[in-house]
């Protein structure tokens, strides 16, 4: 019997109706193992790879509680960034279709007079950036009596000092047997106990990285001088074909990289923490439309986007462990394609590089360009 069969046909028919038009034959692993507990209302600890189903592990539980005739919040989900509010409010309106069920996003930097509005038309599901969920709830504009479920989504950074006190007032404000639900693609044991200071007898589940996904993928690199990088960007750029995502540890470097471009006739987006609202709408835009062959970005600016397609995740800066090289490289070669991870290293950084590869039991290859492709080194 397939995980699927077992749990779909005990959800209501408007669930089971958009499992039909979603094309998918099978719960994810996170999915099977989250469901049942979520649906008995346990509290949950959830660590799951990006792209791992994780999202709707938590809604089908959550939109099945919703009572129609309750005309309040029911479901708070709580992410840090914009993207991943209106990424997650799409999964609502998409799942909760048919149903009568509303959703609203509550984001920071947004009208807040709108958001108000919003609010009028009673949405059961809420989703929403910290600050403002709190500065709402403050003003008595949002009222959390009737909320079942808490979801803290990408927990690690919403336990991140800059979202800790907004997220601890956010569990106070509901009723103590609200059911907290937090996840996120990584959970390292810091989290997890900051988690469980909060959290009242969790269920803790934890899904492996997929490292047969990293076998589909082709890792490659290339070695330069520090200062030759952007050169090597730039011709990576012009690869034909090219959709990438670049990594960068640094801010200040990453603007770099992206000025050093644009000079040279190259435009690409760059995302990173201290970006405004409107330039990485912009820059995401961009390059979701495909206006800009390459995104440059931070890790912590890039989660919880999802963008499909990318041929070339770009490391210009190794990861800082393997975990992280595993979450960047799960970027490309997603649903059945292909996809190239490419590594720009010194002298110096290659033995690190080479090192991360013996871990995985990965072939790494070193090539070089030549005429506009990746080539191996004779």
């Amino acid at each position: 019997m397939s995980n699927s069969t077992s749990i779909i046909p005990t959800l209501p028919p408007f669930l089971q109706e958009a499992w039909e038009k979603s094309g998918f034959t099978d719960l994810t692993e996170i999915q099977t193992k989250m469901v049942p507990v979520a649906i008995e209302g346990r509290n949950i600890i959830a660590e799951a790879p990006t792209g791992s189903g994780k999202t709707l592990a938590y809604l089908l539980p959550a939109l099945q509680k919703v009572n129609m005739d309750i005309k309040q919040a029911q479901i708070v989900i709580v992410a840090s960034s914009r993207e991943l509010v209106m990424q997650i409010l799409d999964e609502v309106q998409k799942w909760s279709q048919g149903s009568g069920i509303l959703g609203a996003a509550l984001i920071g930097g947004a009208n807040v007079k709108r958001q108000q509005e919003k609010l009028k038309k009673k949405p059961q599901i809420i989703v929403g950036t910290p600050g403002r969920l709190i500065e709402l709830v403050k003003s008595k504009k949002l009222k959390l009596h009737e909320v079942k479920t808490v979801v803290l989504d990408e927990a690690d950074q919403l336990f991140a000092k800059e979202h800790i006190r907004e997220v601890d007032d956010l569990i106070k404000a509901v009723l103590k047997d609200t059911q907290l639900i937090v996840c996120s693609a990584t959970i390292p044991k810091h989290i997890e106990k900051q988690a469980k200071d909060r959290i009242e007898s969790p269920s803790v589940i934890r899904i492996n990285m997929d490292l047969d996904h990293l076998e589909r993928v082709d890792h490659t690199y290339l070695v330069a001088e520090r200062r030759d990088k952007v050169k090597i960007l730039r011709k990576l750029v012009n690869v034909e074909g090219l959709y990438g995502l670049a990594f960068s540890n640094d801010i200040h470097e990453l603007e770099t990289f992206a000025e050093r471009l644009e000079f040279r006739g190259k435009h690409v987006g760059v995302l990173h923490g201290t970006t405004t609202k409107q330039a990485r709408e912009k820059a995401i835009n961009q390059f979701r439309s495909g206006d800009v062959p390459v995104l440059i970005a931070t890790d912590v600016a890039s989660r919880g986007l999802d963008i499909e397609g990318l041929t070339h995740v770009i490391q210009l800066d190794l990861p800082n462990d393997i975990q992280q090289y595993v979450h960047r490289s799960g970027r490309t070669g997603r649903a059945g394609k292909s996809g190239t991870v490419v590594s720009i290293v010194t002298e110096g950084e290659k033995e690190r590089l080479i090192q991360i590869a013996k871990k995985l039991g990965l072939q790494m290859t070193e090539r070089t360009l030549s005429h506009g492709e990746l080539v191996e080194l004779n």
